[in-house]
């Protein structure tokens, strides 16, 4: 249908390493041919797609020489010129190299701490040389598997130093990045630092620039610890961080498998689209995720576009969901208001609070009354099964 046709308005973004995964895993060797970044850009602009983002050496290999860095820009360059993708957010990859085994920015060597903000300062002049204005952390090394080496609040000193030098580096620059933390609780580490939203939050209240970070939460990172993802983008929305968003789906307590957006929580995803529209969200739509193993490149390009076809799909159930007349009235009736009351509990003065602690409540009243969320259940469950009218 094609009111689920992708347009750049809707600000859908893939990353490299998403449509351009080869399909390894621990247990297999890749099932397809690695692709270029200018036919990565021009597939995902025919798909209806926004921009594209990079880790450092997703567009630029670690062993590439000055002549060869130079091409590869000038060949990506174009191919953004041609299509009109742009790059919204870059990274750095502090995760691949064996030097960052033990941590990047928390690792207990100070060489290999030294060593991986100057590679995230390289990764950011080459962000901002197309254009990024969001710089993601995911700090999938730094953690532990045994805490022998007791450096868990050194690592949170450490990683603070880390983030504020390059808050520095940020402003001294001209970048004007906004700087996201992505949290995840395990994998590759059998516990990560900062592993929720809400970790992040109140690490990110120590910084020197608190007002340059925010968080980058993902679907999969929540769901495979059985949290809930639109808990945790309500927390970010209402703390005024959610700077950049990595839509997938995920099986609760597996490994992090990136799948198809929608493809397994259905409510969840709903909700998590719900949040974005009404809060008014205007960062991109990020899909990190990828194809099954399973599939050729035209299985991925499927993928792609069905991961921005599901979300329009549940943006129009939002918009169904918003304009029912049975849900809204249930929702009513289900907000209890009290004018008199919320005026009291609004705001702290003596006189308020002894207001308060005089008034009579119908305790007996409350308790019998039930709250009416079945019926508000079933009603949104209709929606997304498809059988209420519009």
């Amino acid at each position: 249908m094609t009111q689920y046709q992708p347009k750049p308005e809707h600000k859908f973004t893939f990353g490299l390493w998403t449509v351009g995964n080869p399909g390894s895993d621990p247990f297999g060797s890749a099932v397809r041919e690695t692709i270029s970044a200018p036919y990565i850009v021009e597939k995902l602009a025919e798909l209806g797609a926004w921009g594209v983002n990079f880790h450092d050496n997703d567009l630029i290999p670690a062993d590439a020489t000055p002549e060869q860095e130079r091409q590869i820009k000038k060949d990506f360059r174009a191919a953004l010129d041609a299509t009109g993708l742009v790059v919204p957010m870059a990274t750095t990859n502090l995760f691949k190299d064996p030097i960052f085994r033990d941590g990047a920015f928390t690792s207990a060597d100070a060489r290999v701490r030294a060593y991986a903000i100057q590679k995230t300062m390289k990764a950011m002049d080459l962000g901002a040389e197309f254009g990024a204005e969001t710089y993601v952390f995911w700090g999938g090394r730094e953690g532990t598997e045994v805490d022998a080496g007791s450096r868990t609040l050194d690592a949170m000193a450490w990683f603070r130093e880390a983030l504020n030098f390059l808050a520095e580096y940020n402003i001294s620059q001209g970048y004007n990045y906004k700087f996201a933390l992505e949290p995840k609780p395990n994998e590759p580490r059998g516990d990560i630092f900062l592993p929720t939203v809400g970790a992040a939050l109140g690490f990110i209240a120590t910084l020197d620039h608190p007002e340059m970070v925010g968080v980058n939460p993902e679907f999969a990172h929540d769901t495979m610890a059985g949290l809930s993802f639109p808990h945790a983008i309500a927390q970010a929305i209402d703390a005024g961080k959610l700077f950049h968003v990595d839509l997938n789906d995920q099986k609760m307590g597996r490994f992090d498998q990136d799948l198809r957006f929608g493809s397994e929580n259905y409510k969840s995803a709903f909700y998590t689209v719900k949040l974005l529209e009404d809060s008014g969200y205007q960062g991109p739509r990020h899909f990190d995720a990828h194809a099954l193993r399973t599939e050729d490149y035209d299985g991925v390009w499927e993928f792609a576009r069905g991961c921005m076809r599901t979300y329009l799909i549940l943006k129009d159930k939002v918009e169904q969901y918003n304009a029912d007349e049975e849900i809204q009235a249930a929702l009513a009736e289900y907000f209890v208001k009290d004018e008199a009351l919320s005026g009291l509990t609004a705001r702290f003065s003596p006189e308020n609070a002894q207001k308060l602690k005089d008034t009579s409540f119908d305790l007996d009243g409350i308790r019998s009354k039930g709250r009416g969320l079945e019926k508000i259940d079933q009603l949104t469950a209709e929606v997304l099964l498809g059988v209420r009218g519009k």
